[in-house]
């Protein structure tokens, strides 16, 4: 969790460039910090020097997929509160691999709403949601 003085940090890490820009700027306008970038492994590399405190992961990335990276940030840094979405439904084998593995995670359908996210990733970083 943050300190009074110091912003929420928010990852956003989709392959569509459009969609993670325009996330990211909702984030920045409602006064959290925001970066936002468009493989799994750009997000690993920005995570080892900028900590998000959550991160919305679409789950069909170029090279490693959304999940993959959600169990990286998981494992590596578990205060991170974690959304992950999806315009493809061919995302179940994943999600129980991961779930064999120990990891469950709630993926949302795409398109989801800006605010619905916007709503979510504020009741998750104050402690209000399910991580």
């Amino acid at each position: 969790m943050t300190g009074p003085t110091e912003k929420s940090r928010v990852l956003v890490v989709d392959a569509e460039h459009i969609i993670a820009d325009t996330l990211q700027a909702i984030f920045l306008n409602a006064g959290m910090e925001a970066m936002a970038v468009y493989s799994a492994e750009q997000a690993i590399v920005l995570v080892l020097q900028w900590v998000p405190n959550a991160a919305i992961i679409d789950v069909q990335l170029p090279g490693m997929n959304g999940i993959d990276l959600a169990i990286h940030l998981k494992r590596n840094y578990p205060d991170c509160a974690l959304t992950l979405f999806s315009g493809h439904t061919a995302t179940e084998d994943s999600l129980e691999k991961a779930e064999q593995d120990g990891y469950t995670f709630d993926v949302l359908a795409k398109p989801v709403h800006p605010a619905d996210l916007l709503r979510r990733i504020t009741l998750q970083l104050s402690g209000a949601g399910s991580a």
